[in-house]
């Protein structure tokens, strides 16, 4: 497994409950700041296997980037249970819910 696989599966396995991280937010911290796409191929296709909170993960703009409507409910339903308000059905308000990576 590549190192930034293994630090990007570590630092989503940390978002804890209730917050939110962003796709790039999560590629920078593991090592490559334009690696957002790749952040969304790691939680396509190890989700399941790592357990990983995926529904904790949005866009930039704090938006459920999903197309599947399926998907979409079961993101939505997940941050709601975990006391995530959703602006207009879709959207986290980043100020309140994302994770601070500041140092």
């Amino acid at each position: 497994m590549e190192r930034f696989t293994e630090r990007a599966l570590h630092i989503i396995q940390q978002i804890p409950e209730g917050k939110v991280m962003t796709y790039g937010q999560i590629a920078e911290l593991a090592g490559s700041p334009r690696g957002a796409r790749q952040v969304v191929r790691i939680l396509h296709s190890m989700s399941d296997k790592y357990k990983l909170p995926w529904h904790r993960v949005i866009n930039a703009k704090g938006e459920i980037a999903l197309k599947d409507d399926e998907l979409v409910q079961v993101q939505k339903l997940s941050l709601e249970s975990e006391g995530i308000e959703l602006l207009d059905g879709h959207k986290v308000d980043l100020k309140k819910y994302q994770v601070s990576t500041d140092k």
